[in-house]
């Protein structure tokens, strides 16, 4: 490839809408270009590290067995309404209709329609299966930000398995799991494997993989001792007890006028710390209102929520539905003798009494309460934030609070689709069995994005040898220069021969243009040709990673690169 053809739009300035070096960058270095929020085009230079991207996946994926499909984008929300998530997956997924009236989406995944062919198995004999794709997505994200890291149109590779019981799903579910370390080692990425909720995919159990960076939109919760590590959306933690002072008494009132937040409340009364407090919080679950206590210092995880409750129709409930149901407004809500509601209570007010809450009057308040005593609790669930600091589940050691980017997913699905759609074959003894399934992504444009956030500096791109555009760039300083010219392309195509990527930077440009967009676009090794060194019979071959240079005899150049290549590969 020469640059002087080559359509590789550099730009000096940041764009106004970058948020993350990701995007700043992809689109500096002519990689991506907005066409929309949430949706980008990729231009050549990007188009070749999303296939070297794609194709290390494609040979991870295939070392495991797995086979390649490519299913369609457009589903017949029939096969969803079967599964439940016609109506569950509200707000993301896209849905219209075609001119026979016949409902349609956009898919956001496609465990339905793999599931829809997994029907066209019907012995034990054809599992396990491993079958995936890669394929646009669509999900309407109601706040696209930094680049590809939320986007609305996006590629993802997801694989799907299928086994007669739910010891061959964990099998394949291990599987992936070393796969995917394996690929975001090629891609340069150092990972941590967190538990995770499964959220609208359903399942058992999920495993998100991690990488840390303060642009991601993830927090996660990390055992200094590597004993733990969990998404915010289901981590626990151990939380040291609270000693109550006694009182035996019934709730008493407490007039706070003009008090309507924690913080306000324990500063006008000393034994009204936040600790001693219950906040109380309304949600619609399912069409019905219904509190959700946790104590005053502590912060509603609502994915937690979402998760213990098993449904996904959950909202905050409106000031209006709060006063009818309630008499008060927000900052004065307590479940002190609420018996027509459901109460969902965080463990750790469990045994609590000489509490403080709301006594769903404004501006009152009830002290002394006891919560076994004066509250109706109809679910214990864990639904807190956990804070930093706080106590490891496993070894007790402080647990460390990160923002990552979550890169890549692993789910235990086990028959929720199957059984919806039917997916089933006969065992050795003849009898019908439900197939057990499992579900595994990558999004390929936001893994070539964290790659950015972890490979870049003042400077632009570093990429890792493996997915780089071009994995060297022939600069020639004078292109003017007749023995420059011809050294310089006898190097490029040598390098070429070699099984090299390379680029050839012939434009007629000042030489420090060229240097500064080599080390924007980032390639991984550049050969300076130059008069001057020629003179002495030698080029000089750059290090994008630690900025060394070398000079090397022309002679021994092309070897000398293509096994520095070959070694970071």
């Amino acid at each position: 490839m020469r640059w002087s053809n080559a359509f590789i739009p550099t730009l000096r300035d940041d764009p106004a809408d970058a948020e993350a070096a990701s995007h700043r960058l992809l689109v500096r270095g002519g990689f991506i270009r907005r066409l929309m929020a949430g949706s980008y085009s990729w231009l050549p230079a990007g188009m070749k590290v999303n296939t070297k991207v794609s194709q290390i996946i494609r040979e991870e994926m295939d070392r495991i067995g797995g086979q390649e499909f490519l299913l369609p984008v457009v589903h017949p929300g029939e096969i969803w309404k079967r599964t439940g998530r016609w109506d569950d997956v509200e707000g993301i997924l896209v849905k219209f209709k075609d001119r026979r009236d016949t409902d349609l989406l956009l898919a956001i995944t496609h465990e339905e329609i793999f599931t829809m062919l997994a029907t066209e198995l019907t012995s034990y004999k054809q599992l396990p299966a491993m079958w995936y794709h890669l394929q646009t997505k669509f999900r309407d994200e109601p706040r696209p930000r930094s680049g590809l890291v939320r986007v609305r149109e996006f590629v993802m590779k997801d694989s799907y398995t299928f086994d007669l019981d739910p010891a061959g799903l964990d099998v394949q579910f291990d599987r992936h799991y070393e796969a995917y370390h394996r690929i975001f080692e090629r891609f340069g990425l150092d990972v941590v494997p967190v538990e995770a909720s499964s959220g609208v995919m359903g399942g058992t159990e999920s495993v998100e993989f991690m990488v840390a960076s303060d642009v991601g939109e993830d927090g996660i919760a990390i055992c200094p001792n590597g004993d733990y590590a969990a998404n915010l959306e289901r981590a626990t933690s151990r939380v040291a007890a609270v000693a109550d002072e006694g009182w035996e008494e019934p709730p008493e009132r407490l007039a706070t006028p003009g008090i309507r937040t924690i913080a306000e409340l324990a500063a006008a009364f000393e034994f009204a710390r936040a600790p001693q407090q219950v906040k109380t919080l309304a949600y619609v679950v399912d069409g019905a209102l219904t509190l959700v206590l946790v104590r005053g210092d502590h912060e509603l995880m609502e994915q937690k929520l979402v998760d213990g409750l098993g449904t996904q129709t959950l909202r905050p409930a409106h000031p209006d539905e709060i006063r009818d149901a309630l008499g008060a407004d927000p900052g004065s809500l307590g479940a002190v003798g609420v018996s027509d509601m459901r109460i969902i209570a965080d463990p750790v007010l469990e045994g609590r009494t000489n509490m403080v809450t709301g006594a769903n009057e404004d501006d009152w308040h009830l002290r002394g309460v006891d919560v076994a005593r004066d509250i109706e609790v109809t679910d214990w669930l864990d639904v807190r934030r956990v804070e930093p600091g706080e106590a490891c589940p496993v070894c007790g050691a402080p647990l460390v609070v990160e923002t990552a980017i979550e890169v890549g997913h692993i789910f235990k699905l086990g028959t929720k689709y199957s059984e919806a759609l039917g997916a089933k074959v006969l065992d050795e003894h003849g009898e019908e069995r439900v197939i057990w399934m499992g579900s595994y992504g990558i999004g390929v444009g936001r893994n070539v994005a964290a790659i950015v956030e972890v490979h870049h500096d003042d400077k632009g791109i570093i990429w890792p040898v493996s997915v780089a555009p071009w994995e060297v760039v022939v600069t020639v300083v004078k292109v003017d220069d007749g023995a420059s010219m011809t050294a310089a392309e006898r190097i490029y195509e040598g390098l070429a021969a070699s099984g090299v990527d390379v680029i050839i930077d012939d434009r007629n440009e000042r030489p420090g243009v060229k240097f500064t967009d080599a080390e924007l676009v980032g390639m991984p090794y550049r050969v300076t040709v130059g008069p001057k060194a020629l003179a002495d019979g030698v080029v000089e071959v750059t290090d994008r990673r630690t900025s060394d240079t070398e000079r090397v005899p022309v002679a021994d150049v092309v070897d000398v690169v293509a096994d520095a290549v070959a070694t970071r590969r």
